[in-house]
C-alpha cells in the first residue's frame, strides 16, 4: 500500500505533484493499493475548499486511488495510542509550554514527572502536551535513493505528540495513520527524513515492527507562484506534459524522453531517481509540452480552443514551431477568429479583400483562392499578401498562407471580417 499525503493550507505545488505521481506508479508497477490522506492537523491553518481542490487538480491526472480521508477523522485514534504510550511509560506529560515546536530542542525538565500527574492536571485546568520519550540508541533505516540514515536520540528528541487541545501533532498522526493504513512503501522528499525517523520510532514504541521501504526524493525548489498547478495550468501546461517532465528529473535512465504515464509504468525504477537536487526548467517543460500537443489526436486539440474539428487542431499544430502552451496556442487561434482591426496601415487593402471574400465562391486549392483574389481585388505582391495575411489570422507573421487555408476554408466568411 502507498499513499500520497498533502495538507490543505496551501495551493499544490509541482513538487507535490512528483510525489503523488511517483506514489501512484509504484503501485501500478507493484499492483498494490494507493490512497489519499489530507493532513488537516493544523486545523487553524486549513483553508476551507483546497481539499476539493487538490483532489480536482489530482483527478486532472487521472491518479486514481482507492480512497481518500483527513486526519482529523482519526483523532479519537491517535489520542487512543497517544494514552497507551503514556499508561506504558512511553510518553510523558510535559507542562513546559515554551518549547513544544519540533524545531527547539526539550529541555528534559518533564521528562521524569508520573503519569499519575496526568488525571490531576486534566481535572486542574493546567494546560499540557504529551510528549513521546526519546530513543536510547540512533533509529537506523535504509532508503532506496539516500542510503543508509541514521538519525541520533537527541535528534529524534521527546518531541510533542498530541498539543494542548488533544490534537495529534503531524509527525504523530502520520506515523499512526501509516500504520493503521497498512503502508507499505514510503515516497516523500528528502526534507521529511527527520520526520521519517520520528514516525520510525513512534511506530517501533506502538508495537509496530512490520518492513516498510524508503525513499526520500530530493526536494523540488519552490520556485514562484508559477510552480503551483493552479499556475501551470493557467499558463497552458497539459497533465500529460507535467507529467513527463516531472518524471524525468533526475533521472536519466529513460528510453524516450517524451512519454506518458502508462508507458513509464513499464520502465520506469524508483531506485534511479539521482538523490542530487534539481531546479525547475520552465524551458524543459515547455519543450515538453509542445511535443505532447503536437502528439494529440487534432480534434482532441480543437476542443482546448472550443471546437471539435480536426482541420482546428491542425491549424493550432502548425503554429507550434513558435509556441509551446494551450494558452499560447489559444491567442493565435482567437486572433483568426476575432474581428479585425481595419484601422493600420493596410486597412484599406484589408476593406478590399474582405469584400472580395464575402462574394467568392469555394475554393478547394489555395492557388486557386490565390488567383481569384488577386484578379478581383487587384492587389499583388506585397500589398496583397501582407494584408491577406492580417485579414485571415490577424498577424503580419506566421505559418504560409498555403499551410492555413485548408484548414480554415470552411469558415473564410467568418474569418474574413
Amino acid at each position: 500500500m502507498l499513499r500520497f499525503a498533502i495538507s490543505p493550507t496551501r495551493d499544490m505545488h509541482i513538487g507535490n505533484l512528483r510525489v503523488a505521481i511517483l506514489n501512484f506508479l509504484v503501485a501500478q508497477q507493484r499492483n498494490v493499493g494507493f490512497i489519499i490522506r489530507m493532513d488537516d492537523t493544523e486545523k487553524a491553518k486549513n483553508i476551507e475548499g483546497k481539499d476539493t481542490e487538490i483532489m480536482q487538480i489530482l483527478e486532472k491526472f487521472a491518479l486514481n486511488h482507492e480512497s481518500v480521508f483527513h486526519q482529523s477523522e482519526h483523532f479519537h485514534m491517535h489520542q487512543t495510542l497517544a494514552i497507551k504510550l503514556l499508561e506504558q511509560d512511553k510518553a510523558f506529560v510535559c507542562t513546559c509550554m515554551d518549547n513544544t515546536s519540533h524545531d527547539a530542542p526539550y529541555s528534559g525538565k518533564c521528562y521524569d514527572v508520573d503519569k499519575s500527574e496526568h488525571a490531576k492536571l486534566k481535572s486542574s485546568g493546567t494546560p499540557f502536551v504529551i510528549r513521546i520519550k526519546q530513543p536510547t540508541e540512533n533509529v537506523v533505516f535504509d532508503d532506496l535513493i539516500q542510503g543508509t540514515i541514521r538519525t541520533t536520540p537527541s535528534e529524534v528528541d521527546s518531541f510533542v505528540i498530541l498539543k494542548e487541545d488533544g490534537t495529534p501533532t503531524q509527525t504523530f498522526a502520520s506515523a499512526c495513520d501509516d500504520m493503521l493504513s497498512g503502508i507499505t512503501t514510503l515516497i516523500c522528499e528528502s526534507d521529511h527524513l527527520l520526520d521519517t525517523a520520528r514516525e520510525i520510532h513512534t511506530k517501533s514504541l506502538l508495537g509496530f515492527d512490520a518492513q516498510i521501504e524508503y525513499a526520500h526524493i530530493p526536494v523540488m525548489p519552490k520556485v514562484n507562484d508559477d510552480t503551483s498547478l493552479k499556475g501551470l495550468f493557467s499558463q497552458g501546461f497539459i497533465p500529460d506534459a507535467i507529467i513527463n517532465y516531472l518524471l524525468l528529473l533526475g533521472n536519466t535512465d529513460v528510453p524516450s524522453e517524451v512519454f506518458t504515464l502508462p508507458e513509464a509504468i513499464e520502465w520506469f525504477d524508483i531506485k534511479d531517481i539521482s538523490k542530487t537536487s534539481l531546479d525547475f526548467d520552465s524551458e524543459k517543460l515547455r519543450f515538453i509540452n509542445r511535443q505532447h500537443l503536437l502528439q494529440m489526436e487534432d480534434k482532441a486539440l480543437s476542443t482546448l480552443f472550443g471546437f471539435a474539428d480536426a482541420d482546428i487542431g491542425k491549424l493550432a499544430k502548425l503554429y507550434l514551431e513558435e509556441v509551446s502552451t494551450g494558452k499560447e496556442l489559444d491567442l493565435k487561434i482567437k486572433a483568426i477568429f476575432s474581428p479585425k482591426d481595419f484601422s493600420g496601415h493596410w486597412g484599406e487593402q484589408m476593406r478590399t479583400l474582405e469584400n472580395v471574400i464575402q462574394n467568392a465562391p469555394m475554393f478547394s486549392k489555395f492557388n486557386d483562392f490565390i488567383s481569384y483574389i488577386m484578379l478581383k481585388s487587384e492587389l499583388k505582391d506585397g500589398n496583397l499578401f501582407i494584408p491577406l495575411r492580417l485579414l485571415l489570422t490577424g498577424a503580419e507573421h506566421g505559418p504560409e498562407l498555403s499551410d492555413i487555408y485548408p484548414l480554415i476554408k470552411s469558415y473564410l466568411l467568418e474569418i474574413a471580417s
